[in-house]
């Protein structure tokens, strides 16, 4: 029987058994006087968008290919990723790509990555299925070599020895690496807090980390995202008692929460809580179905029989016996939450009788559309929880407590902070200082900055292309800085569009100027505008036209130079301006 797309053959999925050690005659041949070089191509000064190059002699491996909220200033665009340019210059001596852990700020870009450049991917189980349904989604699942590891477990790619160490984070199978050279260990976090209680899973690898401390770490890269807050991160068992809290106050009315769709231990402290109170759970947002589809299907989920009912079913079932998970907590303008605060959602229409619960921190930068999204249901009628008002919601990144027990486990002799913007950055760096490190054996970088490390030194030593990547539906790296300040200017002064026909031999006017306005004035309550702007069109045209050398730019420039003088004058505003202008025959 022909095997469907979401099905991968055994030699492109790999588990082995038995860690395999990395063989230490491995390095005997190769040359001692290369260095390390760690190459950012994403990760640092921002939040999202991690991606991080280490290349040895002729062999470079990746960790992790993640997307980034677009700002405020993109507008319409959908994901921010890597510039890749650096990736397909040194195609050939890349030996893989290793990804920590599902969250969309790790995992997002990898399509975008392999339809450039197709390279092997290694990451645990669920990463793996995350992954492959980004793929298939894509059409790149066919040709695609996934390789999957569990915590524990050891694998070479070229010079470098690659070791899956377990942690804690919001997303079950997140996991460190440690990654063996010829110069010493390179310990990259990935996003990791200590967590004593998981909501699932084991504790982190502590021994582990205390191990690696013993062996000669030459450099720790470490998740920065929680570094400039004091203290221990909350378990995620914290939440436990407030859902329990919450679904008791909610009473008979239907409940809606709003969380991260990759953050599988919560889904799973919901439904907890809902088979107590005798709720079932539906689910709604793409994303928030298709982790969750995973997630079930590599039993990453426990769910009783009948718990899970489908969204299409919502009538059937009284306010009081519904929990509906939803995505939309960052307020995203395309997602479930936000269409039903908006009543744009084509099953659910909210009010009143719901009970709305957002069980997640806004990220930097996505504030003020998550209290729209906030004010808008509560002008519903909606009763609606947020994380400043319960604990409803607890970070999945270490603060610096919890940091301090990575340092002084793991020992490094050189350190990077990465995952965060500058002030995290720099937050970490000054631990580690505090914390015994020479100031000269800490760099603060930014995404493109090269890093050269020897066993003695450690030092900034060039720059490769960095360029924001913009995703606008299918388009990819097709809208930049010009597209979006025309995009900003439409958006703050609208367009004004004059369209004429004339006959350039003749230089003679046959049709128009027709002047249109959108986004600029209203036309019906400003005629007298459009009628003196159509007036100076028309001279400006036949101004033009009565030039010995007349053609079409020089009458498109000083229509445009004319109208923007003449509607700055009357309204202090600066429209974009578009000449159309078509040439008559004959």
């Amino acid at each position: 029987m022909k095997k469907s797309n979401n099905q991968m053959s055994d030699n492109k999925i790999q588990k082995i058994s038995k860690p395999k050690v990395l063989a230490k005659k491995q390095f005997a041949s190769k040359s001692f006087n290369k260095s390390i070089k760690v190459v950012f191509l994403g990760g640092l000064n921002q939040i999202g968008k991690n991606m991080t190059a280490i290349e040895f002699g002729q062999d470079i491996i990746i960790i992790d290919c993640g997307t980034a909220f677009p700002d405020g200033e993109m507008l319409g665009v959908d994901l921010v990723i890597p510039d890749f340019s650096y990736i397909e210059d040194n195609a050939e001596r890349i030996r893989g790509l290793v990804v920590t852990h599902g969250h969309e700020d790790h995992i997002g870009a990898v399509p975008y990555l392999l339809k450039k450049v197709n390279i092997p991917i290694y990451a645990t189980p669920l990463t793996i299925g995350l992954i492959s349904s980004k793929l298939k989604e894509h059409k790149l699942l066919g040709n695609s070599k996934l390789f999957k590891y569990s915590a524990g477990q050891k694998f070479n790619l070229g010079s470098f020895g690659v070791e899956f160490v377990h942690v804690n984070h919001s997303i079950p199978d997140a996991v460190a690496l440690a990654i063996s050279t010829p110069w010493g260990t390179i310990v990259h976090t990935g996003d990791f807090k200590i967590d004593c209680t998981p909501a699932r899973g084991e504790m982190i690898n502590l021994a582990r980390f205390s191990e690696l401390g013993r062996e000669n770490v030459l450099l720790l890269m470490a998740d920065s995202t929680n570094a400039d807050r004091e203290g221990y991160t909350k378990t995620e068992k914290s939440i436990n008692e407030s859902f329990e809290f919450l679904f008791q106050k909610a009473g008979m009315k239907r409940i809606i929460i709003a969380t991260f769709a990759s953050n599988i231990g919560r889904i799973q402290q919901i439904i907890d809580c809902a088979v107590k109170y005798g709720r079932k759970v539906m689910f709604s947002g793409r994303s928030m179905i298709n982790y969750v589809s995973i997630a079930l299907e590599l039993k990453y989920i426990n769910v009783p029989e009948g718990v899970i009912v489908d969204i299409d079913n919502l009538g059937k079932y009284p306010s009081n016996e519904i929990v509906l998970v939803t995505t939309g907590s960052q307020g995203e303008p395309m997602s479930a939450l936000h269409k039903m605060a908006f009543s744009e959602h084509k099953k659910v229409e909210v009010g009143c009788n719901d009970f709305i619960i957002i069980s997640a921190h806004p990220i930097p930068g996505n504030e003020k559309t998550v209290n729209n999204v906030i004010n808008e249901l509560m002008k519903l009628g909606c009763e609606v929880i947020y994380e400043s008002m319960y604990e409803i919601h607890v970070s999945g990144h270490a603060c610096q407590e919890e940091l301090k027990i990575i340092h002084s486990l793991v020992k490094p002799k050189f350190f990077i902070p990465v995952h965060g913007e500058c002030k995290h950055l720099k937050s970490h760096a000054s631990l580690a200082i505090r914390m015994g490190m020479s100031e000269n054996n800490t760099f603060v970088g930014n995404t493109g900055d090269v890093v050269e490390i020897s066993q003695s030194s450690m030092k900034k030593s060039g720059q490769v292309p960095c360029e924001l990547i913009m995703v606008d539906g299918k388009g990819v790296g097709d809208v930049g800085s010009v597209v979006l300040n025309d995009r900003k200017h439409l958006g703050e002064d609208g367009i004004i569009i004059m369209v004429v026909a004339i006959k350039l031999r003749e230089k003679k006017i046959c049709a128009g100027p027709d002047i249109y306005s959108r986004g600029f004035v209203y036309v019906k309550e400003s005629e007298e505008l459009m009628v003196n702007a159509k007036k100076l069109a028309s001279k400006t045209i036949m101004n033009c036209l009565e030039q010995k050398n007349c053609d079409w730019n020089l009458i498109k420039t000083r229509c445009k130079d004319n109208f923007y003088k003449f509607f700055h004058d009357k309204t202090r505003r600066r429209p974009l301006i578009l000449p159309i202008i078509m040439e008559v025959k004959g």
